[in-house]
């Protein structure tokens, strides 16, 4: 199974890679985009360690992550916009960085890749705390109410670590066009969460209660 899985991962990891690369420095126009090689690196390293890491610790978790079909219409519809979000804020971003639109400094690049980083901490953190994390909005077989940690803090922490990662790709591709095409994200998301927070009720026990002992969904004192 874990070879199998495994195999699996690299596939969607080198197809990942490749397909980043094309959007970026195809309409770019050139490899001397730096901000695209810090973004690359920033995104496929940890994501190959925890790839890794995954695949030898938590194969069932890397198994559910690898999972992409969507049963809700909501949720398809979520995710293929959220694709075309993607595909045009990378060409955009090409785009910009060869005709020299409007760029970011310097240390606004610098800022977010470490926003990013620290989003990517996050991110680890809520994989490690909810057994039951799926890319797919489900109830499982024995699925239980997860409220501890930072499911304490917001019901949908990796949402919120999605939020500021997704953010933070435009900036550190030194692009504010982009930034704007990024800004669709937020609208997906509470879309998303809505419909997710439906399911959830309807069919995960004890949700119910624990949407009115942790008020927040997203973003704490705010939504």
């Amino acid at each position: 199974m874990k070879a199998k899985l495994l195999i699996q991962a690299c596939t969607k990891f080198i197809v990942g890679l490749l397909l980043a690369g094309l959007l970026l420095f195809l309409p770019a126009g050139t490899f001397r985009y730096w901000n695209a090689w810090l973004f690359i690196a920033t995104l496929f390293i940890p994501m190959f360690i925890a790839g890794i890491v995954m695949v030898f610790l938590s194969p069932h978790l890397l198994a559910k992550r690898l999972k992409a079909k969507e049963d809700e219409g909501a949720q398809k519809q979520v995710i293929a916009l959220s694709g075309l979000m993607f595909i045009t804020g990378f060409i955009v971003a090409g785009l910009n960085f060869r005709f020299g639109w409007l760029a970011m400094p310097a240390w606004a690049v610098i800022a977010a890749t470490v926003v990013f980083l620290l989003a990517y901490l996050l991110y680890a953190e809520v994989l490690r705390e909810n057994a039951y994390l799926s890319r797919t909005v489900e109830v499982q077989e024995g699925q239980k109410v997860v409220d501890t940690g930072v499911y304490g803090i917001v019901r949908h922490p990796m949402y919120s670590a999605t939020l500021l990662l997704f953010l933070s790709i435009p900036i550190i591709l030194g692009s504010m066009i982009s930034f704007v095409v990024f800004l669709l994200y937020p609208v997906l998301i509470v879309k998303r969460i809505r419909n997710e927070e439906e399911v959830l009720e309807r069919g995960l026990e004890g949700y119910s209660e624990y949407k009115q002992r942790v008020r927040y969904r997203l973003i704490p004192l705010v939504w």
